[in-house]
């Protein structure tokens, strides 16, 4: 990332259909950092195989609301499968917490999970399994490829579109049709 650029931190990357790589096809990621070093973020619209329920029991953790446990955890990405991320709007202080910009905030200490298992987490939470990164200059490289639409990071989309909607409502939201693009790109 050069000095010129901006990061793109809490904003969201929405798949072009002219990405057809089977993790990232009409996927919708909220970048959480983006610097020089590279960038890091998670999808938030597919869901992975698995409960909120199966993931605190494996952790340890127990609680009796079944609207909890019946929670879809999403599949935040390829790298790190196994930790756990959770993107909400408290802003109280968790044991590892980066805030994202506009009361959105990236959690991914236990005491997050524990708090919601008990009834006293987030209003509104994703979890995750794994993430996204780009090495340095990589994520550049593949928005001028036409890979990916820079989208300002939305509360509502998150928490309040279901999953299979976000991807055409992310573009939508700057006013693009996704299912009106065609799936190659050119260059004049």
């Amino acid at each position: 990332m050069s000095e010129t650029s901006t990061s793109l931190a809490h904003h969201l990357l929405v798949a072009l259909p002219s990405l057809t790589d089977d993790t990232f096809a009409r996927s919708v990621s909220l970048i959480c950092q983006h610097d020089e070093n590279g960038a890091m973020g998670v999808l938030v619209n597919q869901a992975s195989e698995y409960t909120l329920g199966e993931v605190l029991a494996q952790m340890e953790i127990g609680t009796d609301d079944l609207e909890l446990r019946a929670r879809v955890v999403l599949n935040g990405g390829p790298v790190h499968p196994e930790r756990g991320f959770v993107i909400h709007d408290d802003a109280r202080s968790w044991d590892s917490s980066l805030a994202l910009g506009a009361g959105l905030y990236l959690t991914t200490s236990r005491d997050i999970l524990e708090a919601m298992a008990r009834g006293d987490g987030p209003a509104n939470a994703l979890v995750t399994l794994g993430c996204a990164g780009w090495n340095a200059g990589q994520l550049e490289t593949e928005i001028a490829e036409n890979s990916w639409l820079t989208v300002p990071a939305d509360a509502g989309l998150l928490f309040d579109t279901p999953l299979e909607q976000r991807w055409q409502g992310a573009a939508a939201r700057i006013g693009v049709d996704l299912f009106r693009l065609t799936d190659y790109a050119g260059h004049v």
